[in-house]
């Protein structure tokens, strides 16, 4: 059996014309079709030029609006920090670290609460509340601290200045007003008034003179030294 074809009363009406009438229909159809279709997408058109800059009007407003709309908790609000002409012109940092190594390759750091750059010259730096710190390949443990310090880079000297403390993990402190430290070498110098003690011993000077990370200590000018006998064995126990 054959499917039997449905015609729309479109295709019914044209067929009901003549041959002639029928080509000038379908050419009418032809041209309406292209104008409409031309007229709906100049509305189209039209209407988007409208909504767009509408709508990005909206966005705009809507940012600039919400913070008074929706106002940030206080906790969380950015707020503004005062800075000085020294600190554009200068290099400031807060809680630097500096870590390096020195001549027998054991590592050493150095941190502090701030350190100040001056401008054009990065070799030297000033230091609040310097300490150091390093491991020797036998374990032992040296550190170190001030209340300022001037580092310099180039040299690897460190200055220090302001209740100087040196300790080592035997025991044996050093407190001076003033000291340089040689961090490549693990030298340390002072030529102001020093007490130290150790263990069993107690000292004071006139300055004084670390060599090769502690394995020597020289107490100069007037000196004194108190060295306490070791208990005995039956002590100890």
């Amino acid at each position: 059996m054959r499917a039997q074809k449905t015609s729309t009363p479109a295709r019914a009406a044209a067929r009901a014309l003549p041959h002639e009438t029928q080509s000038g229909f379908f050419d009418f159809i032809e041209r309406a079709v292209p104008r409409r279709y031309s007229a709906l997408h100049s509305q189209v058109v039209n209407l988007l030029k409208i909504l767009l800059p509408a709508v990005a009007l909206g966005l705009v407003a809507m940012v600039l609006l919400w913070p008074q709309l929706n106002p940030i908790d206080d906790r969380f609000r950015l707020r503004s920090v005062g800075v000085s002409i020294d600190d554009l012109e200068n290099l400031r940092m807060v809680n630097p670290r500096y870590v390096a190594t020195d001549s027998q390759d054991q590592p050493y750091s150095l941190t502090a609460d701030q350190a100040l750059q001056l401008s054009g010259d990065g070799n030297i730096t000033d230091l609040v509340k310097p300490k150091g710190d390093i491991t020797l390949k036998d374990g032992t443990w040296l550190a170190l601290s001030a209340d300022a310090g001037v580092y310099h880079k180039k040299d690897e000297l460190l200055d220090l200045e302001g209740n100087v403390n040196l300790f080592h993990d035997g025991g044996y402190e050093i407190v001076t007003p003033k000291a340089r430290i040689d961090l490549d070498k693990g030298d340390a110098s002072g030529d102001s008034p020093v007490t130290g003690q150790g263990p069993d011993t107690e000292l004071e000077g006139e300055g004084f003179r670390v060599y090769n990370r502690g394995d020597r200590v020289l107490v100069t000018g007037q000196s004194r030294l108190l060295i306490r006998p070791a208990a005995p064995a039956d002590q100890k126990k």
